[in-house]
C-alpha cells in the first residue's frame, strides 16, 4: 500500500467508529479532558484514551497539559487541510492506480474464451459484449484499411457470426467503414 493509501486508511479507520464520531463532534465545539468526554459519553476513562490515540494517530486531535489533565482538541485545520489533499481528484487517482484497470474484461474474455481463443458465444449483456470487441479489434492493425472480406476470415477466428461482431465494432465505433461494405480500419 502507498503512503496515500496508508494515510487514508488511518484517516477513515479514525472515524469508522461511532464513539470516535462523538469525540470528534464534541471537540469540534470546545476542548474536553478524556474524564469529562468519559462522562458525557457514558464510556470508561480508558475506552475514550483509546478513541483519542486512534483519532490522534490520524492528527485529527491533539492535547494539551493543563495541570494533572490532558485537554484534547480538534485539530480543524489539519481536518480541513486532510480533506482538502485526500479527497482530491489526482489523491483518489493515485490510490486507485492500483488496481487492474483490465481486470474486467480479462475475465469476462476468460468466461467467453475457448482454449484456442475463439469464443463460445456473444454475450448479451452490453459491458460483457464491450469487453469482448475491445479483445477482438485488437487484432486489427490501426490506420490500416481492410477489405470486407479480409475482416470477416480475422473475426472467423473469433466466432462463426462475423456479421454480427462487424456490425457491433462498426457500431461502437472501434472500427470504422468506408461505403456499403467497402474498406474497413481501425479507430
Amino acid at each position: 500500500m502507498t503512503n496515500s493509501s496508508e494515510e487514508l486508511v488511518t484517516f477513515f479507520k479514525a472515524l469508522a467508529d461511532a464513539n470516535r464520531l462523538k469525540i470528534v463532534g464534541l471537540l469540534a465545539e470546545k476542548s474536553y479532558s478524556v474524564e469529562e468526554l468519559a462522562a458525557l459519553l457514558k464510556l470508561k476513562s480508558s475506552t475514550v484514551s483509546h478513541h483519542l490515540s486512534r483519532l490522534a494517530e490520524a492528527e485529527l486531535v491533539s492535547a494539551q497539559g493543563e495541570s494533572y489533565y490532558s485537554v484534547y482538541q480538534l485539530n480543524k485545520k489539519m481536518l480541513e487541510e486532510k480533506s482538502r489533499s485526500m479527497f482530491s481528484r489526482t489523491e483518489l487517482s493515485h490510490v486507485a492506480a492500483e488496481v487492474d484497470a483490465d481486470a474486467y474484461d480479462k475475465k469476462i474474455i476468460k468466461d467467453y474464451s475457448r482454449r484456442d481463443g475463439s469464443l463460445k458465444t456473444l454475450p448479451s449483456q452490453r459491458k460483457k459484449l464491450e469487453a469482448i470487441l475491445r479483445f477482438v479489434v485488437k487484432s486489427f492493425e490501426v490506420g490500416k484499411r481492410y477489405t470486407e472480406k479480409r475482416v470477416n476470415e480475422i473475426l472467423l477466428q473469433y466466432h462463426e457470426d462475423t456479421a454480427t461482431l462487424r456490425r457491433e465494432l462498426v457500431g461502437y465505433e472501434l472500427i470504422r467503414r468506408e461505403g456499403g461494405g467497402g474498406e474497413y480500419w481501425r479507430v
